[in-house]
Order: structure tokens, then sequence, then C-alpha cells
């Protein structure tokens, strides 16, 4: 468990999102239309070097380390983020009731990139929606809440995208819609995770309500190759 889930993002490249990318046997990322992340089975300074063969210049990636201290060389850093890994332990939860909610398709990309634009959840692309079962709640003809499923490996599905519009915040659609994926999730064999920023108090006070405890803590890398 702790192999995988400290460097989720190499994992999943080479499993069940494998698919959603490409590399090599030492450095894997996801097609840029699909997410920014990028994964190194060990991060040393040749397999930066390597992925600074793989990306486009001015392309930047993100990483997802259990550490503060990373040196990407010869990639600048853009950002370090501090975070948390959280991994569900709790009860199966109930249905809601409520609203119904739909599944997303091709059709809901636009109000899904409008939603995630606005409250800023983490990278999502035109993509994105191809890592499957994203979940949302409609009102009056505008997406208010969403999330979705992203990172995947036998036994672990990450839950991602997770956000409401402000003007409906406050109403429960984002426990709402947390308690279908954790369900789906739980359903499919799979145990829920996610990451969250360590400054988002409001979430890590849901998730944890919700069943979520803190693994680890999780440094968002965002690199640029110059």
């Amino acid at each position: 468990m702790n192999v995988i889930l400290d460097n989720p993002i190499w994992f999943a490249l080479n499993s069940v999102n494998a698919h959603l990318g490409s590399g090599n046997d030492s450095v894997k990322l996801f097609n840029t239309d699909v997410a920014p992340f990028a994964g190194l089975n060990a991060y040393t300074p040749g397999n930066f070097q390597q992925l600074f063969e793989l990306v486009q210049p001015d392309q930047v990636a993100v990483l997802f380390y259990p550490k503060e201290d990373l040196d990407p060389a010869p990639f600048d850093v853009v950002a370090k983020v501090p975070g948390y890994q959280m991994v569900f332990e709790g009860k199966e939860p109930e249905a809601v009731p409520g609203e119904g909610l739909v599944h997303l398709t091709e059709k809901d990309v636009e109000e899904m990139l409008s939603l995630t634009k606005l409250t800023q959840p983490g990278p999502f692309a035109r993509r994105t929606i191809d890592f499957g079962g994203y979940k949302g709640i409609f009102q009056d003809q505008q997406l208010v809440a969403m999330a979705g499923q992203r990172l995947q490996v036998q036994g672990f599905t990450e839950i991602s995208a997770v956000c409401t519009h402000p003007d409906s915040a406050g109403k429960g659609l984002a426990r709402k819609v947390l308690n279908e994926l954790i369900r789906d999730v739980i359903a499919s064999g799979n145990i829920p995770y996610l990451h969250v920023r360590a400054d988002n108090t409001r979430a890590i006070k849901l998730y944890e309500h919700l069943g979520f405890v803190i693994r680890t803590e999780m440094y968002f890398h965002v690199i640029k190759r110059s």
C-alpha cells in the first residue's frame, strides 16, 4: 500500500490509466489534454533528464511527492504546494436523498471546464473526463457540483475535482456527490483516496467527516521546462 500510494501517478500510468499516457520504463506522463501529471519510478537526476527530453519547451508538469525537498533539475520549479493524501477508512455511506446525480459525459465538458475554472479544485483539462466516473448535479440547467475518479490502480481509486459553484455552497451538494463516488469505488472493489491542499481546511473537515483520514503529507511539485 505504501509503495503504491507514495507514488500514485507512476503506478496509475503503469496500470489502469496506462492508455491515457506515454513514456518509457523509468518515466511516464499523461497526455497533456488529459492531465499535466508525470510519474517517475525513482526521483533521480537521470530520470528528471529523461522527463525533460519527453516534454515540450514551456510545458508544465506536476509531480506528487511525499516530501518537500525535491531537486528536479534541469526543470525550473514553478510552485511547491503542501497538501495531504487522505484514504477512506469509514463505513460505506448510505445514499443521500435529494436532487439527483447524473453521469457527466462528453456533452457536459464545457460545463465541467467552466465550473473547475471558477472553483480551482486542481488541474482539469478538456480530456480529463477520460478518467471516467464523473458525476454532477445540475440546477436550472447549470452544473453546480461535481467530482469524479482520476488516478486508478488495482486496489485504489482517487476521487478528484470535488467542487461546488459558490452560489450553491453550503447546501450539502459536495457531500452528496462524494457519497455516491465513495459508494461507486467501494462497489468496484477498490479503496477511495484523495489529495487536498493543506490550506483547504473546510474540505479536509468534510473529508474527515465522511470517513477519510490523513495518511501522509503530499507535496504537489509544479515544474516547467524552460
